[in-house]
């Protein structure tokens, strides 16, 4: 039967006026009977465009339709099939530019709510699931990867159900990479994180912690140590910064300190070993979801947060529903905003930053309306300046791998399989492509995950 509502069943979440007072999870996700419900609005289409807009090529149509019957763990068994991470990709993937973007219910109302949909199967399988036992035959092949990030945890995952040895080497403590140091427990619990990565751990995968490729290792030597062939999910850990007047005064942060101190560190509890300034008026630049997890965790901390942005509403690249719910919490968004001057006291503390109204002039190449200063400014006081306006590629595994080659922005090339120009190393995700999106990481991870298992096969023929 299908559910002719144009609108999406709504997803319950915490009231903004207490939730940004904490970091508990917003969505508080569907009940069985709003995931029946959502399911059946699904219209099961003949050329499946929604799986066109899957970058790890989900079946959509054939697990919604056992969700729409009450077989949930079907439905789960389905989506593991092709997503190695269904319980983050629910919560995290913008699903509104990709698979929901391509929805035929679009052209008349709302799309299926894929996402929420994949995050309930996810979450009823933890909590009610039974485990299957994998049938893994081993060949005894070593396989290196390198992050443990979406790309390096997919890429994993698919090796070791591929009988491979997997050993993914992890420079921080813990982990899980951007899905642990970058989004916050209010969008991603940790605990679901750790469930994802307890399940590969389950298929075989050995993660080694501490271990800084290009210090601790380096490629030549894990070749040494018998691993015939590595793959690279290293990320775009490294912060870009404005060059703007007073960019080193206390109280300036990259979105990626802060956030990593919150998130990882567990800064915000009391009692945390790391220390975490709170701020009591923050302003965040950007425009992205990094921009809005920034301003959302400075909020719980306490401060009046101001995020501004060049654009307009329109053009801000974040996910519709983080920018409505940072709104919601009560976070100012300053649009056509742009800061070239962070005001410092005498101290060394910022105290206000400087910036120019802009107004959108032509498009640029990327189809984007650039921003263009009026000549007219505004002075906002603040006593906390974050900077979230995009990250690059660590130069570590560069520069210690003679040989790979980069593109002028750090990011490492690769062919259409993810192979690198030195034999038997691959890579994907941010690495390659800089600062993009988890379920894009994820596919370059499952795309190297079937190149590298082809060139193991081939080797030495």
């Amino acid at each position: 039967m299908i559910n002719k509502s144009k609108e999406k069943n709504k997803m319950p979440c915490l009231n903004p006026n207490e939730r940004n007072k904490n970091f508990e999870e917003v969505a508080l996700g569907y009940s069985q009977e709003d995931a029946i419900k959502e399911a059946q609005r699904c219209l099961n289409c003949k050329n499946k465009p929604c799986v066109s807009g899957c970058p790890v090529g989900v079946k959509i149509p054939e697990f919604i339709e056992k969700v729409a019957k009450g077989e949930f763990n079907e439905a789960y068994e389905i989506i593991k099939q092709d997503n190695a991470l269904p319980a983050i990709c629910g919560r995290v993937c913008p699903q509104e530019n990709q698979c929901e973007g391509r929805c035929v219910r679009k052209n008349n109302g709302e799309p299926v709510a894929i996402g929420r949909l994949e995050r309930f199967v996810a979450d009823y399988h933890n909590l009610y699931g039974q485990k299957s036992e994998e049938q893994i035959i081993k060949n005894g092949v070593k396989i290196a990867v390198v992050g443990s990030g979406p790309a390096g945890l997919t890429c994993a995952g698919y090796l070791a159900k591929a009988g491979y040895d997997v050993t993914v080497f992890e420079a921080l403590h813990t982990a899980g990479g951007v899905l642990a140091y970058g989004i916050p427990e209010f969008r991603l619990p940790k605990s679901i994180v750790k469930a994802e990565i307890n399940t590969l751990k389950e298929l075989g995968v050995k993660i080694e912690t501490n271990v800084v490729i290009g210090k601790t290792l380096t490629l030549k030597g894990l070749e040494e140590d018998g691993y015939e062939a590595v793959f690279i999910g290293t990320g775009a850990g490294l912060p870009r910064f404005m060059g703007i007047r007073g960019e080193n005064a206390n109280g300036v942060f990259s979105s990626n300190e802060f956030l990593t101190r919150i998130n990882l560190m567990k800064a915000y509890l009391d009692g945390a070993k790391t220390p975490l300034y709170r701020p009591k008026k923050a302003v965040v630049v950007g425009g992205g979801n990094v921009a809005m997890d920034s301003a959302r965790c400075a909020k719980r901390l306490g401060a009046d947060v101001t995020i501004v942005y060049r654009r307009t509403l329109n053009e801000l690249p974040a996910r519709k529903e983080e920018v409505e719910n940072a709104i919601e919490e009560g976070i100012e968004i300053k649009t056509l905003t742009n800061p070239i001057e962070i005001l410092v006291d005498e101290t060394g503390w910022v105290k206000g930053v400087r910036c120019e109204v802009m107004e959108l002039g032509e498009k640029d190449a990327s189809g984007r309306a650039q921003a263009v200063s009026t000549g007219k400014e505004i002075i906002i006081e603040a006593d906390s300046f974050i900077i979230a306006i995009g990250t690059t590629p660590n130069p570590l595994i560069k520069n210690s791998a003679k040989g790979l080659t980069t593109s002028p922005k750090g990011c490492i090339k690769v062919d259409e399989d993810g192979l690198t120009s030195l034999v038997g190393i691959y890579a994907g995700g941010d690495a390659v492509t800089g600062s993009a999106t988890i379920i894009l990481a994820m596919g370059a991870g499952k795309n190297s995950a079937k190149a590298i298992d082809e060139y193991i096969k081939n080797k030495g023929k």
